[in-house]
């Protein structure tokens, strides 16, 4: 086990997302996950039905008590849902964690359409969270709303993250599935350059929690020592391969199999 993994995010009682989706991302890759919950949450692979914050305080102490014992080689945030909880998680890192690099999920609707970030806290997040950020993983209405500009192709991503960058973001990793077509790529936009990752897109409804998923396994892979391009790319491959064996649970957008890379003795 190598690479200590600090989430912050909220739960997702279905287990496809959120803090379980985290936990089981960082183990597989063979890292160790601490967490702490900023949100509890009712939902299935149906939609969420209900959310629970937690207080910001609470959440802090969460923090301060893994990075002052345990210690941390990555953080990663997921839902954090409000200006006060963004405000909250800025101040703890500053205070402990300052230089421990960050990988930002900016969660703001999820799979099902419910939105997970209230509308004031977008200005937190630009403002307060992105700066710190070693990487940000936005979609591309996440990366569209974070940008004030339209995505119409690979070009305008590219475009995209490089204005992201000018908001004091080290690196963005653009994903680019909402795009059309048979191919999925994702851009990595740095102050060196772009990298493109492409993979055939997978045709399944089963896809609840890819984004959770994903920034997870790149902390991890950055907690270990990974350069950031193989981070993300042993990431997208654990990824890929976490949807196309997905168990098929659930009536809607079902969850993945987080644990192929397991191999029972």
């Amino acid at each position: 086990m190598k690479g200590r993994v600090l989430i912050i995010a909220g739960s997702d009682s279905g287990g496809g997302a959120g803090i379980q989706a985290d936990i089981k991302a960082v183990t597989a890759l063979n890292g160790f996950a601490m967490t702490a919950i900023a949100a509890l949450t009712a939902q299935n692979t149906e939609g969420v039905f209900g959310i629970h914050a937690v207080p910001v305080d609470f959440v802090r102490l969460q923090m301060r008590l893994c990075l002052t014992d345990l210690g941390a080689d990555c953080l990663k945030t997921g839902m954090l849902a409000t200006a006060a909880m963004i405000e909250g998680v800025v101040a703890e890192i500053e205070a402990n964690a300052a230089a421990v690099p960050l990988v930002v999920d900016p969660v703001m609707v999820a799979k099902g359409g419910d939105r997970l970030l209230a509308e004031d806290a977008t200005t937190a997040l630009i403002e307060r969270l992105l700066p710190r950020a070693t990487l940000i993983t936005p979609n591309l209405p996440e990366a569209e709303v974070l940008s004030g500009l339209r995505i119409a192709g690979l070009d305008d991503m590219a475009l995209v993250g490089r204005r992201l960058l000018d908001k004091g973001v080290q690196a963005v990793l653009m994903k680019g599935g909402h795009l059309p077509g048979p191919q999925a790529t994702d851009v990595l936009v740095t102050p060196q350059g772009i990298e493109r990752y492409e993979s055939p897109r997978i045709a399944t409804r089963h896809t609840h929690g890819t984004g959770c998923t994903l920034a997870s396994a790149i902390a991890t892979g950055i907690a270990q020592g990974l350069p950031l391009a193989d981070a993300v790319r042993r990431a997208r491959d654990y990824v890929l391969e976490a949807i196309r064996t997905a168990p098929g649970y659930g009536k809607g957008h079902g969850p993945l199999n987080h644990a192929h890379t397991v191999r029972s003795s």
